[in-house]
């Protein structure tokens, strides 16, 4: 079968592999009918995240028809179409459980690694380097599901592909961003990042009551698209004053919530943003938190900070004496999809979202490296891109 492969940093290629088997009863294999380069894939572009392997097939964002099944596997049938979680759950321990998917205890058979780096473990992850389980991605012609008698949701034929692909990740990992954000009415939420996580945010956030969303960026598209899409107000993320407009625009007080849908390669022209580049090159951190910086100092007193832009290391400079003295929550986490599948599949049937819009360019399978290299580089307008095996 082809497959999006990764070979080292920036390098990516369309691969002939072996089909995948069923090797354990829980088990399903899903022929896949679309999938989509995530932001959260760049960072294995870039050589962010440690442990990948020459020839690791990639992605995390996927869905397709039932082809084999597990013994065990009594919730699904052949021909069934799903759409399946990205985090990996068994279902059955203290976390999932208890509805923390992203943090099952059983899924990452390589849990030494992230403890030592993390502490604990997470779930394991569909193509997300050896850290995570090493599972294969989804970015193929098929793939291997565990624990399929607990990730998987059947689709009705009444919802398209591209409207339910996102219910994988994207759309949920908005969604728990915003509700992280324990919004009332009349809140003003501002969004850091307008790229697919933080259009949906903005979304998720005025489905859940804010008053008013400030979604913050420079690229041009991304301003416009979220501008088509809702009544979002635009701040150009490479203005000097931001922080002291988004006071002005709060009555001096601050937003009430702040979203840092950017994450671990955040860009900017401020002297922090400069330090970060510098300090990564020579590998004395690995993340740059430009924007999470900026959050904290904007954000108002007692306020909430929701992190759903991913962080995978260390980081500098951190100022935990503003977020201390100023009384803020931080929320984050990698999304707990599994919980957020069937509400959310609710909301698109009900048409109050359609999580296609953000959909920028539509390849074959053939052309995965020319759409990690468009949509890392954000050519041609590119905001999101899907791919048909």
């Amino acid at each position: 079968m082809k497959a999006v492969c990764w070979h080292g940093k920036t390098d990516i290629r369309v691969d002939t592999v072996p089909e995948p088997n069923v090797i354990n009863t829980r088990d399903a294999i899903v022929k896949v009918t679309l999938t989509a380069i995530c932001g959260s894939d760049l960072h294995l572009y870039n050589g962010q995240i440690p442990e990948m392997k020459s020839g690791d097939i990639l992605g995390h964002e996927f869905m397709g028809e039932v082809v084999e099944i597990g013994t065990d596997v009594k919730n699904l049938k052949k021909g069934d179409r799903v759409v399946v979680p990205f985090t990996i759950s068994c279902g059955r321990c203290f976390f999932c459980t208890n509805q923390m998917f992203s943090l099952c205890d059983n899924s990452n058979p390589n849990a030494a690694m992230a403890e030592k780096l993390y502490g604990h473990s997470g779930s394991g992850l569909f193509g997300y380097s050896h850290i995570f389980g090493g599972y294969a991605g989804g970015q193929a012609q098929y793939v291997r599901v565990p624990f399929a008698d607990v990730g998987p949701m059947r689709i009705p034929e009444s919802v398209s592909d591209e409207r339910a692909l996102f219910l994988t990740d994207i759309f949920p990992t908005a969604y728990m961003a915003a509700e992280n954000c324990s919004i009332f009415p009349g809140d003003t939420v501002a969004v850091w990042g307008l790229g697919p996580v933080g259009q949906l945010t903005v979304k998720c956030a005025f489905l859940l009551g804010a008053e008013r969303v400030i979604g913050i960026d420079h690229i041009i598209e991304r301003k416009a698209l979220a501008q088509r899409s809702s009544s979002v107000e635009i701040l150009d993320s490479n203005d000097g004053d931001l922080l002291a407009k988004l006071k002005e625009m709060t009555g001096g007080r601050g937003p009430d919530c702040c979203i840092d849908a950017v994450g671990m390669e955040a860009h900017g022209r401020s002297l922090d943003a400069l330090y970060d580049r510098a300090k990564q090159a020579v590998m004395l951190e690995t993340d740059r938190p430009h924007v999470l910086r900026q959050a904290i100092q904007a954000c108002r007193k007692g306020g909430t900070i929701s992190i759903p832009g991913v962080y995978g290391g260390f980081i500098d400079k951190f100022p935990i004496g503003a977020a201390f003295g100023k009384g803020l929550t931080l929320k984050m986490g990698q999304t707990h999809v599994h919980k957020y599948l069937k509400p959310l599949l609710e909301r698109i049937e009900k048409n109050e979202i359609d999580p296609s819009f953000i959909i920028t360019h539509r390849l074959a399978i053939d052309e995965g490296a020319t759409g990690y290299q468009t949509f890392n580089d954000k050519k041609d307008g590119c905001i999101k891109v899907v791919l048909k095996p």
